[in-house]
């Protein structure tokens, strides 16, 4: 319970708070980006089977593999892709603390 919490916390709260406190004139804008990178748990559709409440997703899925991640913490750096990559950034943050709570 407590680690579906944090996990969904994390992909939902996080990037309301950075939405807000980041980017306050458009922070709507900014919420719907980031938590539109949930779509990078497309890849999971490609495992078998497809969840494993067991199943780590860092460096185990396409999008969540570590030259993924390398990509999204460049993103943050480009001001164009920053808001996506923070998104992104986030999205993995929530995925590696539900493998440190396993």
């Amino acid at each position: 319970m407590l680690q579906t919490f944090v996990h969904y916390g994390i992909h939902f709260i996080g990037p309301l708070i950075v939405a807000l406190l980041c980017f306050k004139k458009h922070w709507k804008f900014t919420l719907i980006i980031m938590l539109s990178t949930m779509l990078i748990d497309l890849d999971h559709l490609l495992a078998t089977p497809m969840f494993d409440p067991n199943r780590c997703s860092i460096n185990f899925h396409p999008l969540h593999s570590y030259y993924a991640i390398g990509v999204y913490i460049l993103l943050t750096f480009i001001k164009k892709t920053r808001i996506l990559g923070i998104g992104c950034v986030i999205h993995i943050a929530a995925d590696t603390a539900d493998c440190i709570m396993m």
